[in-house]
């Protein structure tokens, strides 16, 4: 059996470059940042010789003089940049880094996308702005009837796809597959499962030649998915504690990437979507750590050791002395200093903690956290009274990270679990908590209710939106109440997309009507009609695109109306009568205004009625998406014979490892052979010789890559399968163009990464 380990071929990679980055100023940018910050690449950069790591999008002058090696006599005369992205995209940021270094002479640019790559925007000039794009932001799927973001696949119907019409992203996915599997030494068996995904699968046989099939290579299954096959699962707010964590912490902001084609003949309305990712620099909240009680004493010492971890402080000279540190004591709680930017599932001293963490719930995740914390204690030589067996609290962890935070040398040497306790702190906390325990509850609700009859799943999609609706209101009119944690109208309408679909599953339709009779729709569309203009300023969609400025208006009438309320009445005396006669005679006036604020609103509902209507075919669409493809939803339909639990759903790639493992043939599942493969079989097939089909699940290595993304909750459930599975010595390799949470999914499909 052989052993893939992704980490170490990603060093690997790395390693290969050495004498580049040998006495080198390392430039890297936002994508290359997050990778390397997952495998723990930057000790490795030092170690090869880089003078320092530097940002390139904040790229300053002073670099030069963060020297991590002391050993250099000599200014920097060499510097080496990394991207992600589109050499265009990078051109200016390489410009600015060169004129920011007099010094150098000599400049290497690494780029992760090929020259074929590049050549996936042909509309495009070379340029500073002719493209930017990586393949987690370029378009997966065009703008057409069955496409329901940029960021998206299309929806699978069957249909074939044109040269001209592969949007680039596709190219891009193709291109990073195959250059992976040929980073690993592996020999792939290719399987696709939706249309985009069979595209991919055919654009990496046309990459393969004849050389690479005699090859000494490992073999593997390649199983490439579309996420449009499965959008309820991402959707759904689960028990997966990586998960919880992901949507709850604040994360750097992405300048979004556009990309315009310049293509005359290209329709507008198809250039102006953009992806927008969110990058998974994750921050923390650092200064929670520290007690507002502490002495002043206590908190200069803290607020030193705070700093020394911002700043970088080379934690293999823990031990020396620190004399160059000023007094930031003033600044202990400063927002730019109390926010630790990273990513806290970097690894630390060998431990793993997001492989530790990927298939625990939210109990077990705060469990195996506070393990953590109680081993770092005792390395410490720090008492913390036990409470035996009993499960972890916010509050004990809090003790526990504080107790740690006491001394610079504990601060620094376990920054790892305490960046991770303060993450997991801040996750199940209000109002993220209570909020993610109230879209739980209601997402069981749906799945209940969607087994018994339509009318009433439409009930509950209904009661849902009023209840919103109520809170909303509450929160306006009551500014010293807390109604934090609730649902919100955006929330509700991603549990109408989750009710659509489950609808679609469960009482299939015709594919121009929606799983809701008339009288049902109507009386939804009603209610978000109603919602809308009852609280027209929390109300920011795409689809409501153009209104904006009508909506702010009855916004600031509403609010000028409730202040009204508020404010004392007008005494009338006899003394001020003379005063209020003039009045009257405006009455004629103010009856022609209100008439004609009341024409205005009515049109501007009629308006709002009309995006309500084109909201409700796009929900159409989600629960016709079965319907499509029929040969797909065989398969679909076939794969819930494996849903071992009629209480909990599973999601799709769930079932498919049990049915892959179990050798089921998948009705849909498409097999891509390479052009000697068809040689031999169309060859020997004359002789009766020609081999079968192989099974996915025959390999020892498997790989599965979902375009448009997964999420923590699905490589939970695939751990799951792997171990309820006859095969649990297979090895797994997930992955996907994005990591996806709810709040992602939304903006896909409603929000300013959607077609709608």
């Amino acid at each position: 059996m052989v052993a893939v380990d992704l980490i170490a071929s990603c060093l690997d990679s790395i390693r290969q470059i050495g004498d580049e980055i040998t006495d080198a100023l390392v430039y890297l940018d936002a994508g290359t940042l997050e990778a390397f910050q997952f495998v723990g690449a930057f000790p490795l950069l030092l170690e090869l010789g880089a003078r320092a790591v530097c940002s390139l999008e904040s790229t300053s002058p002073l670099d030069a003089a963060a020297e991590w090696n002391s050993s250099f006599a000599h200014p920097a005369r060499k510097i080496v940049i990394i991207t992600s992205r589109l050499l265009s995209d990078a051109h200016r940021y390489i410009l600015r880094c060169l004129g920011n270094h007099g010094t150098v002479s000599h400049c290497i640019v690494l780029t992760a996308i090929s020259e074929i790559g590049h050549s996936a925007y042909v509309d495009s000039p070379l340029g500073p702005d002719a493209f930017r794009s990586t393949i987690a932001e370029s378009y997966l799927s065009n703008h057409r009837e069955d496409s329901l973001s940029p960021g998206l696949p299309s929806i699978s119907t069957g249909k074939a796809f044109d040269g001209d019409e592969v949007p680039p992203g596709v190219t891009l996915t193709a291109q990073f597959l195959y250059h992976l599997a040929n980073k690993m030494d592996l020999k792939l068996d290719i399987f696709s499962l939706g249309d985009t995904s069979k595209v991919i699968g055919k654009l990496m046989m046309d990459m393969s030649s004849l050389y690479d099939v005699g090859r000494n290579k490992s073999s593997a299954g390649l199983l490439i998915v579309d996420r449009t096959i499965d959008l309820l699962t991402p959707c759904f707010h689960g028990d997966s504690f990586l998960d919880r964590m992901l949507s709850s912490l604040p994360r750097k902001e992405r300048t979004s990437s556009y990309y315009v084609a310049k293509n005359p003949q290209t329709p507008s309305k198809h250039t102006q979507a953009a992806v927008k990712r969110s990058p998974l620099d994750i921050k923390v909240p650092f200064e929670t750590a520290f007690s507002t009680e502490e002495t002043k004493c206590r908190t200069s010492m803290l607020s030193e050791s705070m700093m020394a971890f911002v700043s970088g402080w080379n934690s293999a000279e823990v031990d020396s002395e620190v004399t160059w540190l000023p007094d930031y004591t003033d600044k202990a709680h400063d927002d730019k200093v109390g926010s630790i930017s990273g990513s806290f599932l970097s690894n630390y001293d060998g431990v793993r903690y997001l492989e530790a963490l990927l298939d625990r719930g939210s109990k077990d995740g705060l469990m195996l956290i506070k393990k953590w914390l109680m081993e770092a204690l005792k390395l410490e030589k720090l008492s913390f009274p036990s409470k035996g067996r009993q499960a972890a609290s916010v509050s004990e962890l809090h003790s526990m990270v504080q107790m740690l935070c006491q001394h610079q040398l504990s601060l620094v040497r376990n920054r790892g679990v305490i960046q991770l306790a303060l993450a997991a702190e801040m996750a199940l906390q209000e109002p993220q908590s209570t909020r993610w325990d109230a879209f739980t509850s209601a997402e069981r609700i749906l799945s209940v209710t969607s087994a018994e009859t339509t009318q009433s799943l439409a009930s509950e999609i209904r009661d849902f939106i009023n209840t919103s609706t109520s809170v909303e209101s509450h929160k306006q009119g009551n500014t010293m109440g807390s109604s934090q944690g609730l649902l919100t109208f955006q929330d509700i309408l991603l549990l109408t997309i989750i009710g659509y679909i489950l609808a679609g599953e469960n009482f299939p339709t015709s594919i121009a009507g929606g799983p809701f009779s008339w009288e049902d729709e109507r009386s939804l569309k009603d209610v978000v009609v109603d919602s809308i203009l009852e609280r027209p300023s929390s109300v920011k969609f795409r689809f409501l695109d153009g209104l904006e400025k009508e909506l702010e208006a009855i916004a600031r009438s509403k609010d000028a109306d409730r202040n009204k309320d508020f404010s004392e009445p007008t005494s009338t005396t006899t003394d001020d009568f003379d005063d209020q006669w003039d009045d009257w005679d405006d009455d004629d006036d103010n009856t022609d205004n209100q008439k004609e604020e009341a024409y205005g609103n009515m049109q501007l509902k009629l308006e709002v009625r009309d995006r309500v209507d084109q909201l409700f075919k796009f929900f159409h669409i989600l629960s016709s998406m079965r319907l499509r493809n029929q040969v797909l939803g065989e398969g679909l339909a076939a794969l819930s014979r494996f849903e071992t639990d009629s209480y909990s759903r599973k999601g799709l790639l769930y079932k498919l490892i049990l049915a892959v493992l179990t050798r089921y043939d998948i009705p849909g599942l498409e097999y891509h052979s390479s052009a000697v493969g068809r040689l031999f079989k169309s060859g020997l097939g004359r002789f009766g010789l020609g081999q079968s089909k192989p099974s996915f699940g025959d390999q020892s290595v498997l790989i599965i890559f979902v375009v448009g993304g997964i999420n923590t909750l699905e490589v939970r459930e695939v751990m799951k399968a792997i171990s309820e599975s006859s095969r649990p010595d297979v090895e797994l390799i997930l992955g996907g163009t994005t990591l996806l949470s709810p709040d992602d999914m939304f903006e896909l499909m409603l929000g300013s990464s959607s077609f709608t």
